[in-house]
């Protein structure tokens, strides 16, 4: 599958800012990341808050059985396919920051699989005195007998990456390896790989990704690997990659204007040769000498028109040629869409929403064309595809549902039969819970679908303690699953859980993500507030017994419209959030994120972007909820700055509010399994405190 996501390639860049946003911001020195000012204020704000949430009676009990859920033996390790063995990372009480390791498909099949370890990062963080994290591993095809390993220090996007030899366990001394940075790796050959380094000014691009495709010989030094290509500095990256295809391989740089555009190239013979793809479009696989694309938006070939949203596939060649041999493979409607693609040795797999529910469709070809069929999924629910093998047709996926625990099957994508593998336990009592879904009419007259999950003997008495989760940007979509942490802690505590899949995100396809897009930013949180209304409409609940919660885009949704609409919430959670839109694209990747949001130095755009950037609008005069903003000190994506401003502001202009920031964590805002233990505890004490206080003894 060719889908790189740039919220996780490597880069990051603090550039200089400014110069009248800085005289205009009391609170700029904030944006020191680890400075002793900074810290100190970090350090004795978390003092100031997590006193009062570890105090509240239910903070405890919740952390307890967190730790519980996360650490779970029970839980299902998860397969990555290679090579026909399985590989999983598995973090438990005893492995806090996780083992690699391996076993056999047969293996895999039985209760307690025979795991080879591969790597402990814990005795490796112990010896090397780092706070190593996981950053996953890329594996040499066809042989999988070297990878390359990153290692992140406490969790943030920059890692170490060092050539590992499965057969030794070991790391190879004399191989491939980058300090700490944002660079990109990935194999080539046996010995030579693909670099986009950013160890220097003029490497990196504005967003602090690479700008260079180098390939890099073994042997030499990485400042004598040669480039083949360089892209411009307002770009957002460009890296290259092989793409393997049985036993064709195609080397592609793929260059990245910006966030939603692509331009790809087929590297062959020392030539960079175009392939004729429209910018907006995703390679997303190949399969038999075809490319299969996905479209963001109309394509015209010849005199035929291919629409928004639709897959199609045809001959590579045809691509470097005016006119592409295309075929249609999948053209959703209004109410559905493509959320991913992904091969296996001989079939292309396509995993489709229809009105948020999963279908998983299978596409083979031949010399007659595309034949397409369905694999066996449980209806109503959430599908999405764990791993696919390239040297056959089996696959895994897994199966959820707001009350359903996750379940995780195997499937042969040749035939499209299915079986279960094994189910998570129920972490929490469903009895008595109910789903519904409802729609919301926002200010523009858009239909905005929203799920509500209910307790036991739940009542429409305006109420019920409710909290709403969206995300609405970057395409994203978020869909109906389980979570022990969120039943045990909310939901069997009363409280009602609303996911709403507001225009931003990816529930429908490319057109509900260009609905909320730079200008029309607000129509996102004009859906939240619809929602909310809806709720109250609905007599769910009251603002008194309503909050909101988001992270990253998602927590400045909730930060715009706890600015907005202070009246309709009692509590806002707004994790690892961009809430300083002047200069958000100042501050590591931000810069990559102009096409979402628009560039704050263009008045025209500044014009829209100021009219709902928190830090900018949060108002002395305004009363406010209680909010709780927290953040990571390690997070090289969103820079901490913008929640430590925020706070900052508020606190100076008089209003309560609530910090945490973990001094690691990345922008995940935490680094660990008992990390993620206790933030997740210091967010539902908060909520149970702001939304179901106790009631006071006569």
């Amino acid at each position: 599958m060719m889908r790189t996501s740039l919220l996780a390639l490597a880069g990051a860049l603090v550039i200089a800012g400014n110069t009248m946003a800085a005289e205009d911001d009391p609170f700029l020195w904030l944006e020191a990341v680890e400075g002793e000012e900074a810290l100190d204020w970090a350090r004795a704000q978390n003092e100031r808050s997590l006193g009062r949430l570890e105090a509240h009676p239910e903070f405890a009990a919740i952390h307890a059985r967190n730790l519980e859920i996360l650490t779970s033996d029970d839980r299902i390790a998860y397969p990555a396919l290679r090579g026909g063995q399985v590989y999983n990372f598995w973090r438990d009480a005893e492995h806090v920051r996780g083992i690699w390791r391996r076993t056999t498909l047969a293996s895999y099949g039985q209760d307690e699989p025979e795991w080879q370890l591969l790597l402990d990062v814990d005795r490796l963080a112990e010896a090397e005195d780092r706070n190593w994290v996981w950053a996953g591993a890329s594996c040499r095809y066809p042989e999988y007998d070297r990878c390359l390993v990153g290692l992140s220090i406490g969790g943030a996007d920059a890692a170490v990456r060092r050539e590992f030899d499965l057969a030794t366990r070991e790391f190879v001394a004399d191989g491939f390896q980058l300090p700490e940075s944002k660079s990109s790796l990935g194999w080539r050959d046996r010995d030579s790989v693909f670099l986009g380094p950013v160890f220097s000014d003029d490497q990196v691009t504005d967003s602090g990704y690479p700008r260079l495709v180098q390939i890099w010989q073994r042997g030499t030094p990485k400042e004598e690997a040669r480039t083949i290509f360089t892209g411009e500095r307002t770009d957002v990256a460009s890296f290259g990659s092989r793409q393997w295809d049985g036993e064709d391989y195609y080397d592609l740089i793929v260059r990245v204007p910006d966030f939603f555009s692509r331009i790809y190239y087929l590297y062959r013979d020392d030539e960079v040769m175009e392939l004729n793809v429209p910018r907006d479009a995703e390679l997303a696989g190949i399969l038999d000498g075809q490319v299969a694309i996905q479209l963001k938006s109309d394509w015209q070939v010849g005199e035929q028109t291919f629409p928004q949203g639709a897959l199609v596939a045809g001959p590579v060649e045809s691509f470097l040629m005016e006119t592409p041999q295309l075929s249609l493979l999948v053209a959703p409607d209004e109410r559905s869409s493509i959320t991913a693609v992904s091969t296996t040795e001989g079939v292309l797999l396509v995993s489709l929403l229809d009105n948020v529910v999963g279908k998983l469709l299978r596409f083979s070809h031949d010399d007659k064309g595309w034949h397409r069929a369905e694999v066996e999924v449980p209806p109503l629910g959430t599908v999405s595809v764990v791993s696919t093998d390239d040297r056959s047709d089996r696959l895994f996926f897994t199966y959820t549902g707001f009350l359903t625990p996750t379940s995780l099957y195997r499937a042969d994508a040749a035939t499209g039969k299915s079986e279960l593998v094994r189910s998570e336990p129920a972490w929490f009592d469903s009895a008595g819970m109910t789903v519904a879904q409802y729609e919301a009419m926002s200010a523009d007259g858009e239909r905005i679908p929203y799920f509500v999950v209910m307790p036991p003997g739940f009542e429409a008495d305006g109420q019920n303690p409710t909290v709403i989760f969206a995300y609405g940007g970057f395409e994203v979509p978020y869909l109906p699953s389980y979570s022990g942490i969120t039943g045990s802690a909310w939901l069997e505590r009363g409280g009602v859980y609303v996911l709403a899949n507001i225009r931003g995100g990816g529930e429908f396809g490319p057109r509900w993500h260009q609905a909320a897009l730079k200008e029309n930013r607000q129509r996102a949180f004009d859906d939240l507030i619809a929602v909310a209304e809806d709720l109250v409409e609905r007599n769910i609940t009251s603002p008194e017994h309503l909050g909101i919660r988001g992270g990253s885009n998602g927590g400045l949704l909730v930060g715009a419209v706890m600015v907005q609409r202070p009246d309709l919430f009692n509590a806002v959670v707004s994790q690892v959030p961009l809430l300083d839109m002047k200069r958000f694209h100042l501050l590591l990747a931000g810069a990559s994120w102009m096409a979402e949001y628009g560039n704050p130095d263009d008045p025209e755009q500044w014009a829209y972007i100021s009219k709902y950037s928190p830090y900018q609008n949060v108002s002395a005069d305004a009363e406010y909820p209680v909010a709780f903003f927290a953040t990571s000190t390690r997070d090289d994506r969103v820079h901490p700055g913008h929640a430590r401003k925020m706070v900052a502001k508020m606190l100076d202009q008089g209003h309560e509010v609530l910090y945490y920031e973990n001094i690691e964590g990345g922008h995940g805002g935490a680094a660990n399994l008992k990390q993620s233990a206790y933030l997740n505890a210091l967010v539902f004490a908060y909520l149970l405190e702001r939304l179901a206080p106790a009631p006071v003894a006569e």
